[in-house]
């Protein structure tokens, strides 16, 4: 018996260390590639990286930048397929491109008990010009099943050393191992950027003497690297982020400086100082800034003559918000132009709010622009300037002291509001005069729901009541927006969402578009479940969170809410003598890790009378990504107070 347990043991040992047998040390596949099928840290991964590795490197005959790209990959499952679509983005400029060559590609499956092996052929190799800046190169791994281990090769050249070649280290789908090697010239001289805060496993470097050498019998150094990462999760995208290019981990390279082998110089990165001299002269938007606007052509007198600057501002800002329509673009270094908005009534970002600038500067009010990258855009690189990174203008005016944020494109807002997209964390604020700095983009009030119920239970055993609800900030423009599109199908789908409640009487309290909240008040009848002499209550007919959002094993990125909030949920119910209250649901009292948000529940009966309160206090915009299994439990908690809360009232015999 004892043997026989000995041998199973050894059994179950070996099948064990089988199944994560994988070899993520070279780009060769071995069986246990192949035999391997699944991977224990991420039960959820349709497939695996086992082993990459990129290999970046200066032509010694042609002077070309070349890549070598190697990729090994198991397909754990059918959902994982995609991954033997592969494509290849070819860059191109008017007069040069880039190209691909030596494409290998070899599925390899085991069937009956041996290795098979499928070759891409060069038939099956497709090419498609996407656009005028890239031409796309596809092809498709050959018989592909569950189980399947692919690796695809490929050589990428091209004649751009300004434009030096990023490695991505996290995608999709997890990853073993993954490496970049590079080797630059010491002629080119490149900012290089870590993005992802993940750490690099090695990171390597050393000179090699005399690597490149040049036709004029000039050689030049070279700065060998490399660069790895191992065990990196999938990238998995969920609510409450900004653009995923935030947070992949990868490596990415900016050109600063190039010295050619005659000692001329030519700087590619410039200084902020540079970037705002350029600005000042730039026949765009530089132009544009400096235009002068005839006020008294555009304002009515009222606000020209009006002296108190705070109002001032308030009227130049509501009558270039309601007279000029944004177009949807952006477009904030190209086609900019006031004189195409004044006749058109219709412009870009840059347009509308470069416009709104130059009226309140005519108005001896301190205004400045601000560049923005959305929150969709990623944000900008603060190091050194890349212009490239922004893709919207806003204004900052500043009056007795006080500064405040302004974008004209949205009738919704008011005045220091700017739209959820500029939620980017910060912008750079252009000062041609002291020159030009980065400043926080915050909210300029708060965003929070409140709710009241106020029910009884009439003589007819009947629940009814009236609710009153407010919405400030952020939550306030939602709801004015969805309300003013269709107020009709806004109450529709108020009454579809709580099937067991009749709603009367509804009312908007606040009804302009740019009002400072938004309020709404509505008459309810309630009906509940009974099961004999008891009845089944849920206080919470409206639910802040219908279900957790945050569902992830693990998220490495921040949780950004966009702004701080809170919401309030106050429940009173007063009955009659026909019943007497049996069951509460229990209180609760939940903090965030350093008092950074708090959950609140209680319920209190008096005399004949319940009340229910949640109170719910997010006290951060962006909780780092050590708070999520706190906030997802914080959810889980919340979710389950309103779907789970139960009042029990028991009938008076």
């Amino acid at each position: 018996m004892k043997q026989i347990i000995l041998i199973l043991f050894l059994i179950i040992s070996l099948t064990s260390f089988s199944q994560e047998n994988y070899n993520s040390e070279t780009y060769n596949v071995t069986l246990g590639d192949i035999e391997t099928n699944t991977f224990k840290k991420d039960s959820t991964a349709n497939a695996l990286v086992i082993y990459e590795q990129g290999n970046s490197y200066v032509d010694k005959q042609k002077y070309d930048l070349r890549t070598e790209i190697k990729h090994k990959i198991k397909i754990l499952n059918k959902e994982g397929f995609d991954n033997a679509n592969v494509t290849i983005y070819l860059y191109k400029s008017k007069d040069r491109k880039q190209k691909v060559e030596d494409i290998i590609a070899t599925t390899y499956n085991k069937v009956n008990g041996k290795v098979t092996k499928s070759n891409l052929t060069v038939k099956n190799i497709f090419r498609e010009e996407y656009n005028e800046n890239y031409t796309l190169v596809k092809f498709t791994l050959p018989n592909i099943k569950e189980g399947s281990v692919i690796t695809y090769s490929y050589k990428l050249i091209s004649p751009f050393m300004f434009k030096y070649k990023g490695w991505d280290f996290q995608d999709e789908i997890p990853k073993l191992y993954s490496e970049y090697k590079t080797s630059i010239p010491a002629n080119w001289l490149y900012h290089i950027k870590l993005v992802g805060g993940k750490k690099l496993t090695i990171n390597d470097y050393e000179i090699k003497k005399g690597c490149l050498q040049m036709f004029n019998g000039a050689s030049a150094d070279c700065g060998n690297s490399i660069f790895a990462m191992k065990d990196i999760p999938a990238f998995i995208e969920e609510d409450y982020m900004t653009t995923k290019s935030n947070y992949l981990a990868r490596i990415e390279y900016e050109l600063e400086t190039f010295r050619d082998m005659d000692g001329t110089i030519k700087h590619y990165t410039k200084t902020w100082k540079d970037v705002d001299k350029e600005f000042r002269t730039d026949k765009e938007i530089g132009k544009q800034l400096k235009k002068s606007i005839e006020i008294e052509t555009l304002l009515s007198s009222d606000i020209i003559n009006e002296t108190d600057l705070f109002k001032k501002a308030q009227a130049i800002y509501k009558y270039v918000q309601n007279t000029y329509t944004w177009n949807d673009r952006y477009r904030i270094f190209k086609d900019v132009s006031i004189k195409n908005l004044l006749k058109n009534k219709s412009g870009n970002v840059s347009s509308i709010n470069i416009l709104l600038h130059n009226l309140l500067k005519e108005s001896n009010i301190n205004a400045k622009p601000i560049l923005v990258s959305t929150r969709n855009n990623g944000f900008p690189t603060k190091i050194f300037p890349v212009i490239s990174d922004f893709n919207y203008l806003i204004v900052q005016a500043t009056i007795n002291e006080k500064s405040y944020l302004l974008d004209a494109t949205d009738s919704y807002l008011n005045f220091g509001d700017i739209p959820f997209r500029c939620l980017n964390q910060y912008g750079r604020l252009l000062d041609f005069k002291n020159g030009s700095e980065w400043i926080n983009l915050k909210p300029s009030k708060p965003s929070n729901i409140y709710y009241k119920a106020d029910l009884q239970i009439d003589e007819n055993n009947i629940i009814s009541g009236v609710v009153n609800s407010r919405r400030t900030g952020y939550h306030a423009i939602n709801r004015k927006k969805k309300y003013h599109k269709n107020e009709n199908e806004f109450l529709e789908k108020l009454e579809n969402r709580y099937p067991y409640l009749e709603i009367s009487g509804f009312e908007v309290a606040s009804n302009a578009i740019n009002s400072l909240d938004f309020r709404e008040s509505y008459n309810i009848e309630y009906n509940y479940d009974s099961a004999g002499n008891n009845m089944y209550l849920n206080p919470f007919f409206v639910t802040f969170f219908k279900e957790n959002p945050f569902k992830l094993q693990e998220r490495t990125y921040p949780i950004d809410f966009g702004y701080k909030d809170t919401y309030f949920y106050s429940f009173k119910l007063t009955l009659n003598d026909n019943y007497t209250i049996i069951e509460t649901p229990q209180d609760l009292n939940v903090s965030l890790p350093n008092e950074s948000g708090r959950l609140l529940f209680s319920s209190k009966k008096i005399g004949n009378t319940l009340n229910i309160m949640l109170k719910i206090n997010f006290k951060k915009a962006i909780y780092d990504a050590e708070y999520y299994p706190y906030l997802k439990e914080f959810m889980n908690k919340i979710v389950n107070i309103q779907t789970n809360s139960v009042i029990l009232l028991r009938k008076n015999n």
